[in-house]
């Protein structure tokens, strides 16, 4: 198996970078949308180690998921590169549906703030 940098890994890494950039203000935004000043500093906390927390404890689920369909396929008697692709395809697969239910979660429980219709000066 051969792989290039320059073809294969920083595209993608730029188009994370990216996303990444664009999607964080857009999070925090929203996630401090409807606190007060008080709580503000709170908010910020709870939101960042959130965060943290949730992509670790991803990282978790994930790794198990690909460990444990790894050590399948080696005890089935697949190739160590066969099996550990296979382990890396579930993981990937699963992230994908968190990512799908994520979106489902998003359309249908955050709602749009209806801005005050303005009354005509009469």
């Amino acid at each position: 198996m051969n792989g290039q940098y320059l073809v294969h890994v920083l595209p993608v890494m730029i188009l994370l970078g990216i996303g990444g950039g664009m999607a964080m203000p857009a999070v925090m935004g929203q996630a401090m949308s409807g606190v007060t000043p008080e709580d503000s500093g709170l908010a910020s906390g709870l939101v960042n180690t959130t965060q943290q927390v949730g992509g670790a404890v991803g990282l978790a689920v994930l790794s198990t998921f690909a460990a444990s369909r790894t050590e399948s396929e080696l005890a089935n008697g697949t190739a160590n590169v066969e099996a550990l692709n296979s382990g890396f395809h579930l993981a990937f697969g699963v992230s994908a549906g968190f990512v799908v239910a994520a979106i489902v979660v998003a359309l249908t429980v955050l709602r749009r703030s209806r801005k005050p219709e303005l009354a005509l000066a009469g």
